[in-house]
């Protein structure tokens, strides 16, 4: 069975960190565009980083310097370290696994910064 499950989601106060983790199962993240997506209340789902199979690393603005993706392809993971979180990083995190018209998603962990 294909599966894609973050986890490390949870409350934080501002300025804290934590490390989201996204583990594949049922295939190999080798080759696989790997990308960490985000949905606040009320927002549309945004997509904030993302590393390719040739580790190019990519994130939207409101995050650099801030946050980092990395993949373990022998752990069949890829993670996203966030430091200095803000309150407006409040959000469902989500990953996803993308290769040509192959698409996979994980549940979502949540993730609440506030004081």
């Amino acid at each position: 069975q294909v599966q894609l499950v973050e986890s490390g989601g949870g409350l934080v106060q501002p300025g804290e960190s934590l490390r989201l983790s996204c583990e594949a199962s049922g295939f190999s993240l080798n080759g696989y565009g790997l990308i960490w997506h985000r949905q606040a209340p009320g927002m549309q789902r945004e997509w904030i980083a993302s590393i390719s199979g040739t580790n190019l690393k990519k994130y939207v603005d409101s995050v650099k310097g801030r946050f980092t993706i990395t993949r373990d392809n022998a752990k069949n993971a890829v993670y996203l370290q966030m430091n200095s979180l803000k309150p407006e990083d409040t959000a469902v995190y989500y990953c996803e696994a993308t290769r040509l018209r192959t698409s996979y998603w994980g549940q979502g962990t949540q993730v609440t910064v506030s004081s």
